[in-house]
């Protein structure tokens, strides 16, 4: 099946139900009620499971301040952080060195830092901001002569690092920073509006929105429509992806483990 807009997913709909057709999804109450159900059965499909085109590479934002070097922001399209790597070469000069940074819990990056003796010439003493740029008070011993090693968020929206390398930048850049994470998925209401979902998805998508349609506004149930969105939900959870799957690698028994900091 090919690639489905809103307004498709529901006429398809509709024609099956031997309702009125309709030329836009704001036609009639029900062709609306259709689309919000549509609407409805697509996040319950991306939410209940992480599928693999949910992710992509992204950067980070600087904090635009120098007075925070160490802060930087997700995008607002992110909802959960896999990892971050750094450039943590040593001079503008070598060559890329991008580093995992280690991610630690705001306890234990504050006893990290707190060990720092802030009189060292070393350390650039950061006052923290809150989430909406407004001053916490708080100070935070942030290492200048070295590139970042660890990182926490005590706002679920900023990211502090633990030092930069004041030699070689005043803050830490977004160009120098990779990262991995899921991202959000808006529903827009519209006619020309595609769902964003792999092709193979679409079938899915629209026999779940269509058995949710006859049981919402007909109050009979569609057994096709249930058997194969059933059948459709077991095979995506088996798909190969494209990619995912179908490069392998030997085995040695190490199991990889990931540590994600989500977004909420």
């Amino acid at each position: 099946m090919a690639k489905m807009t809103l307004l498709e997913i529901v006429q398809d709909i509709l024609s099956d139900m031997d309702s009125d057709e309709v030329n836009s999804i704001a036609t009639t109450p029900e062709s609306l009620q259709i689309a919000q159900i549509v609407k409805t059965s697509y996040y319950n499909i991306i939410d209940g499971k992480d599928y693999p085109f949910l992710y992509e590479m992204f950067r980070m934002f600087t904090s635009g301040t120098l007075d925070r070097p160490t802060h930087m922001n997700l995008p607002d399209t992110v909802i959960d952080l896999s990892w971050i790597k750094y450039n943590c070469r040593l001079k503008s000069t070598a060559k890329n060195y991008y580093k995992k940074i280690v991610y630690k819990t705001p306890e234990e990056f504050m006893e990290l830092i707190d060990n720092r003796d802030s009189s060292a010439t070393n350390i650039k003493v950061v006052v923290d901001s809150a989430r909406y740029g407004t001053s916490t008070g708080i100070s935070l011993n942030i290492l200048n002569d070295k590139p970042p090693e660890y990182f926490t968020s005590f706002d679920d929206e900023s990211l502090v690092f633990d030092s930069y390398l004041a030699t070689l930048e005043d803050n830490l850049q977004n160009s120098q920073t990779q990262c991995w994470g899921k991202k959000s998925v808006p529903f827009t209401m519209e006619d020309a509006f595609t769902p964003d979902l792999p092709v193979q998805m679409f079938s899915y998508l629209l026999n779940e929105a269509k058995s949710t349609c006859f049981l919402t506004l007909k109050q009979m149930a569609n057994q096709k429509a249930e058997q194969s969105s059933v059948s459709q939900k077991r095979r995506m959870s088996q798909e190969a992806w494209k990619i995912k799957n179908g490069i392998s690698y030997p085995d040695y028994g190490r199991k990889p483990t990931l540590t994600r900091f989500k977004k909420y």
